[in-house]
């Protein structure tokens, strides 16, 4: 009789601290399979497809456009509407994708998670990676946007309309902005999923509290407008307010954000991230009696 051995040993892992890197990496294809998976299914029997990565974001800028840029009145630096509210809604929907897809890690997957052992961690980092596909998307689209005002700008001037737009050096720190968007996303993403598997009401609360954060993180207002000091300080505590005012400065040439608040919101980012993270790991050996 043949002998058997076993190629693999699953042990419970207890440690806040033990979080299975390597067998992550090890698992990094079924990664990439999950994320086209979900980019595939996101969109299934629908008829405008992936056009939809564009139309949101494009309806949304039209509608903040008419309501806070012509009807309440509210100024942008003498950056186009288009350009000003598509900065704010590309960085943020990036931001609020991680947060609602990660949030439901454990829900959404129960019937995958209790079936086939794989690292849990491969379902939120796949789904990330969807997101990612989505924001090179709509960024592209505001690369256009920008593009055409710039010719406007340079080549049919509007004396009355004037358009200001410039390139700022901190254009090179865009990816550093990237990453602290996707950690702040995952990292609050975790911390839900982790209350979700016992609290469900914080599933129905995701959505609004998502939309309150983007009113809170200078998306429809710059914080020139606001001549409170003190409240300016206030606002920055969110760390998603430095990265939009860092992204319209790089790109648009108008932003209120320094390097030490930039700073300040890529340790709160770090923080975040593997607070969740740690949540995400503790909860995952025990989720399958819960969910």
């Amino acid at each position: 009789m043949t002998e058997t051995h076993w190629t693999k040993t699953i042990l419970p892992r207890r440690g806040l601290l033990d979080i299975p890197w390597r067998e992550l990496w090890q698992y990094r294809d079924l990664v990439w399979l999950m994320a086209k998976r979900n980019l595939t299914a996101q969109y299934k029997q629908t008829v405008l497809g992936p056009s939809w990565f564009v139309i949101q974001p494009l309806l949304t800028t039209a509608v903040f456009s008419f309501l806070f840029g012509r009807i309440a009145g509210m100024g942008t630096d003498n950056i186009p509407h288009f350009l000003f509210y598509m900065s704010g809604l590309v960085m943020f929907g990036f931001f609020s994708a991680g947060v609602t897809k990660t949030s439901i890690t454990f829900t959404s997957n129960a019937h995958l998670f209790g079936k086939v052992y794989f690292p849990r961690l491969a379902a939120p980092f796949s789904q990330m990676l969807t997101n990612l596909a989505g924001f090179g998307v709509q960024f592209a689209v505001f690369l256009i946007g920008l593009a055409f005002y710039w010719a406007k700008m340079h080549w049919f001037p509007d004396p009355q309309h004037p358009i200001r737009l410039s390139l700022d050096w901190r254009i090179v720190l865009f990816p550093i902005l990237l990453a602290q968007t996707a950690m702040l996303g995952l990292g609050v993403g975790f911390i839900v999923a982790g209350l979700t598997t016992r609290y469900r009401d914080l599933q129905m609360a995701v959505g609004f509290g998502v939309q309150l954060w983007m009113y809170a993180s200078s998306v429809v207002f710059p914080l020139s407008k606001i001549k409170d000091p003190a409240f300016v300080t206030l606002l920055k505590i969110n760390p998603m307010v430095p990265i939009i005012e860092s992204f319209r400065l790089s790109f648009l040439g108008e932003g209120m954000a320094t390097q030490t608040d930039l700073a300040i919101s890529a340790a709160t980012c770090v923080a975040v991230f593997f607070v969740g993270l740690m949540m995400f790991c503790k909860t995952e050996q025990t989720v399958m009696d819960t969910v």
